[in-house]
């Protein structure tokens, strides 16, 4: 047990807790200025109301909030603030704020003004529908010609906008109950967030076919409203929603499968730093190496040199994770790095190839960048790396993958990454990240059927940014989006993210899982510079030692009474069969293993477990 913030979290800061509002069945969380899990007798509605604004990297501005006023009572409440965002060339941008809410309708309005003129990727109103028990359901767009159109949310993640032109959108809460979201003041669109691992539908204004950045124009006032409308038609005498409960109830489900190979991924300047930690190498003995390439960043030579060094101590398989840079024929390219694996004695058992280009991703009405056909790409890789398996998909995220569904015929196999920090990166939305990985894993599938699978490297740090010029810099370790440094990588939090994202992934049965470096700022060791003593081994390390040891053994489901909570598999490894378990909540969690356990069928069969931690239990005979 711990309450230690920098044992969990890697940073002795420590997130506000948020307001809570309630008003009759109606409730919702205050935090940062926006609404966070907006409930209605119990049940989430709208996973989030968030006024935001984004620069031309699309980074999201944290506004500076003062004259907070917040009022409440049994019937009613409302909110008021002012928000302010300072942009570059000491421009700024005001924006006041009301949030009222009574007990069947939730308004939040918002007026923009800036005296300097102002220019943003996107500036409105964002509103995001879960994921869980919403994908695949009935709903209702209203589009803002008037015509209303019925439809459903996508089950299969959709790699465009689903739904455009909308002024309202409207669902089934649960039987008896409806909820719309009317959107004012300009036109709005959704886009599926389960492209980033997001664990939402995001409803946002301003369409992407329109050009960015723009400029909000001097002293011109930007009016926003969104209206949340609660149409309860059950009997007056309902009864309310079935009490909490306060104990996690785990049972075992029906699936089955076999655990992943387990990655880390070595980029050219950790090399020299992983050959001199290759004792604990040995000691993690992960299945495969992800040596990164990219000759446009002056890879040569020189870095294959030392992937050799280092898979020549490895003694399981490697892979060569090559951005190609397609500036001339892709075979010449492939044949120039050919001589030089050849020159440093390196023969990865694999080749990776994805055009430099695909990294960056082409947004809805942008041109797609020039390329040269990927049928070009992988034949020309499939004839230069000869007797080497050739895998292909995107060096970023599912996003792209989905947008540019690459032949599958010539590959070996697909691969792909994700990030959790994308959009937001609060501890909450970080670990929501998890829900979307079925949906992920099952769009894949969905896709290329049963082709040998990947992912990774996914950290919670982004390694690249598709979406601007940059990962953005991180030195006083905030939880910032899109930032090349995260300091939950330092804490329990990455610890119980890894195992909580392996488990939502057992399922597509992959071929490897990669979620760490083994130095650097995405290792499973502390390096020069950071919070922690240098060579100390973070949290995480746990993680990936324990999935590396797995590799190959059978595992079963494990059905969570509260998977946004704790989640649980069960595997049959070198040690018996054990049931492995994950706090995702920074709360202490009674967990009942029901029948899994000794002792099963009365008190020695729950377990208490601490904030962000994970447990082993031994199976009954």
């Amino acid at each position: 047990m711990t309450d230690d913030p920098f044992l969990l979290y890697g940073t002795r800061f420590v997130e506000a807790k948020p307001v809570r509002l309630r008003c009759g069945k109606l409730e919702a969380d205050l935090a940062n200025g926006g609404l966070r899990t907006i409930r209605y007798d119990g049940t989430e509605v709208l996973r989030a109301i968030s006024y935001l604004v984004r620069d031309r990297d699309w980074g999201t501005y944290i506004p500076e909030i003062s004259d907070l006023k917040i009022d409440q009572n049994d019937d009613r409440f409302e909110v008021c603030y002012r928000a302010r965002c300072d942009g570059p060339q000491a421009t700024t941008l005001v924006i006041e704020v009301r949030i009222a809410g009574s007990t069947d309708r939730l308004e939040f309005m918002a007026e923009a003004v800036s005296q300097t003129g102002f220019e943003t990727n996107r500036c409105g109103f964002c509103i995001l529908h879960p994921i869980v028990g919403i994908a695949g359901t009935r709903a209702a767009v209203e589009h803002v010609d008037g015509r209303i159109v019925a439809t459903t949310f996508p089950d299969l993640i959709e790699p465009w906008q689903p739904f455009k032109d909308m002024r309202a959108i409207s669902h089934d809460v649960m039987p008896g109950v409806k909820a719309e979201c009317r959107m004012e003041g300009d036109t709005f669109e959704m886009e599926d967030q389960r492209n980033w691992s997001d664990a939402s539908f995001k409803t946002y204004v301003r369409p992407l076919a329109l050009p960015w950045p723009y400029q909000i124009s001097l002293n011109q006032p930007v009016r926003q409203k969104v209206s949340l409308i609660i149409r309860d038609g059950r009997r007056a005498e309902r009864p309310s929603a079935a009490p909490f409960c306060k104990t996690i109830k785990l049972e075992l489900g029906p699936r089955t499968g076999t655990m992943p190979a387990i990655g880390l991924v070595i980029a050219p300047e950790e090399a020299d730093a992983t050959l001199s930690a290759k004792t604990i190498l040995s000691e993690i003995a992960p299945q495969e190496l992800l040596f990164h390439f990219d000759p446009d960043c002056g890879h040569g030579v020189e870095a294959l040199d030392r992937f050799a060094a280092i898979a020549a101590i490895h003694r399981g398989r490697s892979t060569l994770e090559v951005a190609l840079a397609c500036k001339q024929s892709p075979a010449l390219e492939a044949a120039t790095i050919v001589r030089q694996m050849q020159s440093a004695k390196f023969k990865p058992d694999a080749i990776m190839i994805s055009p430099s280009v695909d990294r960056q991703s082409t947004p809805p009405g942008s041109k797609w960048p020039d390329c040269p056909p990927l049928e070009e790409v992988y034949a020309g890789a499939r004839s230069i790396f000869s007797g080497i398996r050739i895998g292909g998909g995107m060096l970023s995220y599912f996003t792209e993958l989905n947008r540019k569904r690459v032949p599958d015929g010539p590959l070996d196999f697909i691969s792909h990454c994700t990030n959790p920090i994308v959009h937001a990166a609060d501890d909450l939305s970080v670990m929501q990240t998890l829900e979307a990985l079925p949906f992920i894993t099952r769009s894949v599938r969905a896709i290329y059927g049963r082709k040998p699978y990947r992912i990774g490297p996914s950290t919670i740090a982004m390694r690249q940014n598709p979406y601007g010029s940059r990962t953005m810099d991180n030195p006083s370790g905030a939880r910032i989006p899109m930032a090349n440094r995260d300091p939950r990588h330092n804490g329990r939090f990455a610890q119980a993210f890894a195992l909580g994202y392996s488990i939502q992934v057992l399922d597509a049965d992959l071929e490897c899982l990669t979620l760490s470096a083994l130095t650097g700022s995405f290792g499973l060791i502390a390096g020069p510079g950071e919070p922690i003593e240098e060579g100390a081994r973070r949290p995480l390390f746990n993680t990936v030692r324990t999935l590396s040891a797995l590799a190959g053994s059978s595992w079963q489901e494990c059905l969570s009474s509260s998977p946004c909570e704790a989640l649980a598999f069960v595997v049959n490894g070198p040690t018996g069969a054990r049931l492995h378990i994950v706090n995702l909540t920074s709360r202490e969690q009674s967990i009942d293993c029901g029948t899994c356990i000794k002792g099963s069928g009365d008190a020695s069969a729950i377990r208490r477990l601490g904030p962000l931690a994970t447990a082993v239990l031994p199976l009954a005979d």
